[in-house]
């Protein structure tokens, strides 16, 4: 006849309960993972899947039982942990979304939004053009599969422990979320630059000729330079994406790090 104990039942739990904390926080966070198109039940189940392929791979977990006080604060700094390697990686998303938005406002766009669902928030044409298609980009890259393999690697990195994590990490990771601001523009300069261009184009015609309505010219004109300057940078975009993962998988592993102290 088998036999279980309490103890054993205990850290059969634990085993189980304290990575699938770490797994689903990055599922909740990180982007295509937590894209509020996917049902909540359909995350939960993927995490859970996930969990059981890596569990037996993983260190040792620490010896508390998962319902105990210390416990609950191991699986909520698990959380914690998911939360930071999924916005790490949500930071690069956001400087597309920002380039996008700089852009828009560049072309007289601006004024072109509409409700996304998804983001639950008002969103601008060309930040959505410039999302779909750093997203079709990061699963052509296989980010998907490099975010899960990074999410295994830092059960190693920063093994589950009843250590608070350190608060190196919080710092680079705030350092990591300030490149929102400076990528964001770099994306976006190509094309700022050229209707900066324009613009004084257009000021120096309207000193020229005072009785053309720059208003009415000016405009198309503006959006027709933004098109086509998007055109000619859009093959080089994809390169440039594949280095701002490349920098966001390294601030992942930078955060696990500093995470370990």
């Amino acid at each position: 006849m088998i036999s279980v104990t309490s103890a054993q039942l205990d850290a059969w739990v634990a085993a189980v309960m304290f990575p699938l904390a770490r797994v689903l926080g990055l599922f909740f966070a990180a982007p295509i993972f937590g894209n509020a198109a996917i049902p909540e039940r359909i995350k939960l189940i993927a995490g859970v899947l996930v969990t059981l392929a890596i569990v037996p791979a993983l260190p040792p977990m620490p010896e508390v039982p998962a319902g105990s006080w210390a416990g609950l604060a191991i699986l909520a700094r698990q959380t914690v942990i998911g939360l930071l390697l999924g916005f790490s990686l949500r930071i690069v998303f956001a400087a597309v979304d920002m380039a996008g938005q700089l852009i828009g406002l560049q072309m007289g766009l601006s004024f072109a939004i509409f409700y996304d669902p998804l983001n639950a928030s008002q969103t601008p044409v060309v930040g959505e053009l410039f999302g779909l298609l750093a997203t079709l980009i990061f699963l052509a890259l296989n980010g998907h599969l490099l975010s899960l393999s990074l999410l295994a690697q830092s059960f190693t990195l920063l093994p589950v422990s009843a250590n608070a994590v350190s608060a190196t990490a919080y710092s680079a990771f705030l350092a990591w979320g300030a490149t929102i601001f400076s990528t964001g523009l770099l994306l976006s300069l190509p094309l700022i630059a050229a209707l900066l261009i324009a613009n004084i184009a257009m000021g120096v015609l309207s000193r020229v000729a005072p009785q053309l309505n720059l208003f009415a010219v000016g405009f198309p004109v503006t959006i027709v330079s933004g098109f086509i300057v998007t055109m000619i940078s859009l093959p080089y975009f994809g390169a440039a994406l594949e280095r701002l993962f490349d920098q966001g998988f390294a601030a992942m592993t930078v955060i696990m790090k500093a995470g370990a102290g």
